[in-house]
């Protein structure tokens, strides 16, 4: 049997999950790299790790005041951008969905373009356009070939969507149906109905406590005016972090920053967002027709930049967060059968985000196995990890760390991260650095400074009936919940 095609394909999946361009086969034919020549399959690779990037970041700020982090990668001819404003529906000042429906509404017009122009203008350049909008931020981006021919106009058409989207009123009416029919659907989504009312409890009044889309009051009233209004402000070039690599020089960086800096509103930027209060333990129920309960348990977790994050990160991928192996999947699904999967969660923002616990079980053992969590972690938080779960979790970290600058998009969006959320820029290596000095007991230290068994935000979805007591712990293979996940 020929193994040489076998061995390039081989080596080209190493090459790409390593973040690096893969070898044409022309190219590489007759002799193949050095890698693929030593390697018969996978098991050759052994315990090593990954190839990580090493990032060489250069930050500077545009005359009109956004800040830029640009990487250089010769390996494709082609660049990645994004742009990210404190421009989520934090800043909604009052007017639920106002972000959500600026962003969705940046790519529908420019002078002389309407949206289906806008979107063939981005296809024969052979570009890519994104966009996105979050509690905490608004997000767009363009994917490009570098060859000038084809970058100057793609860089042209993003400028004018970014700096002057037109808003036109057939579309706005159209994206509000979409909206409001999203919101009745909404209605028949247990888990989504879970998380509303999650994010409304543990916020209150803070702006992360509504909805990002808006609400069913909140929508039809949004006008073109509001919108214009809030484009001027979140869309400010102030407000701008731009992210940049690619195959390009400093220089050329340094105009494209500058073209797309310049395109943008001048106005003053949003001020600083509060700090929420913390709430204290409460419990919600929603009745809802099915034959298992969607269970999430939260509390305020830390803002990004937070320097108890690795202590947290790395206590909670062996609490929760890291899937299979984790205390509460074990104890949940693996000894006693009562769910698919159980997960749980920092998420740290530029407020204190959530730190979250989602399960979905047997609709008649959902008291029980809302017990049975908030008893493993107030296990947790006496104990702390074990030794042996610690170096577990160090491992994998360092095994899956390499994946986050595994291509330009992944890169950019931790450019976009670092600039965003103001981390130094050697932020990613300091990350790990600082998971890999991680003891236990700075873990139960960590997670008791920030969570209580007892102050939990709990929100169930699902019927009222008779609760069963659940099955003892066994190390037997477990039957799982009868019926597919809902979700």
């Amino acid at each position: 049997m020929n193994k040489r095609p076998a061995l390039f394909l081989l080596a080209a999946a190493l090459l790409a999950l390593a973040g690096c361009q893969s070898p044409s086969p022309v190219a590489t034919d007759p002799g193949l790299s050095e890698l693929a020549a030593r390697l018969e399959s996978l098991a050759g690779l052994g315990d090593q790790t990954l190839a990580r990037r090493d990032l060489e970041i250069h930050s500077w700020k545009t005359v009109e005041g956004a800040q830029v982090l640009f990487v250089e990668a010769r390996e494709l001819p082609m660049f990645d951008l994004r742009l990210t404003f404190a421009a989520g529906s934090s800043q909604d000042g009052g007017v639920p969905g106002l972000a959500s429906l600026t962003n969705a509404m940046l790519d529908e017009g420019v002078p002389g373009r309407d949206a289906t122009a806008i979107a063939q203008g981005f296809e024969e350049l052979g570009a890519s356009f994104g966009k996105g909008a979050y509690r905490d931020m608004g997000v767009l981006s363009l994917r490009s070939l570098s060859d000038p021919a084809r970058r100057e106009p793609a860089l042209a058409l993003f400028s004018q969507v970014a700096g002057q989207p037109s808003f036109p009123a057939d579309s706005l009416a159209r994206i509000k149906n979409q909206l409001m029919a999203g919101f009745e659907m909404q209605k028949q989504n247990p888990g989504r109905l879970a998380s509303l009312a999650l994010f409304e409890s543990l916020y209150d009044e803070h702006p992360y406590g509504h909805p990002s889309e808006g609400t069913p009051a909140s929508v039809p009233a949004i006008a073109v005016e509001q919108l214009r209004a809030f484009h001027r402000r979140a869309y400010s070039a102030g407000n701008a972090v731009i992210a940049l690599i690619g195959d390009l020089d400093r220089e050329e960086a340094q105009a494209i920053a500058s073209q797309v800096s310049a395109a943008l509103p001048q106005d003053s930027p949003p001020g600083p967002l509060a700090q929420p209060r913390r709430p204290e333990g409460s419990r919600q129920h929603i009745e809802f027709p099915s034959q298992q309960t969607h269970l999430m348990l939260a509390q305020l977790g830390v803002p990004r930049g937070h320097p108890d994050y690795p202590a947290l990160y790395l206590g909670n991928q062996i609490l929760g967060g890291g899937g299979f192996g984790t205390r509460l999947m074990e104890e949940v699904r693996e000894k006693r059968g009562l769910t698919y999967g159980i997960y749980s969660g920092f998420t740290p923002m530029r407020a204190a985000g959530p730190f979250m616990i989602s399960v979905q079980t047997r609709a008649d053992m959902a008291e029980g196995t809302l017990e049975l969590v908030q008893a493993l972690v107030r296990e947790f938080l006496a104990e702390g990890p074990t030794e042996a779960e610690l170096e577990r979790a160090k491992r994998e970290t360092a095994g899956s760390f390499p994946l986050s600058t595994a291509s330009n998009a992944d890169i950019v969006g931790q450019l976009g991260s670092i600039g965003f959320y103001g981390l130094p820029l050697g932020y990613l290596e300091d990350f790990m650095r600082d998971v890999q000095a991680v003891s236990a007991e700075d873990i139960r230290a960590a997670m008791n400074r920030h969570l209580s068994a007892e102050d939990f935000t709990v929100v169930s979805v699902g019927p009222s009936v008779t609760q069963l007591p659940l099955p003892p712990p066994s190390n037997e293979p477990r039957e799982l919940p009868s019926g597919v996940p809902e979700h």
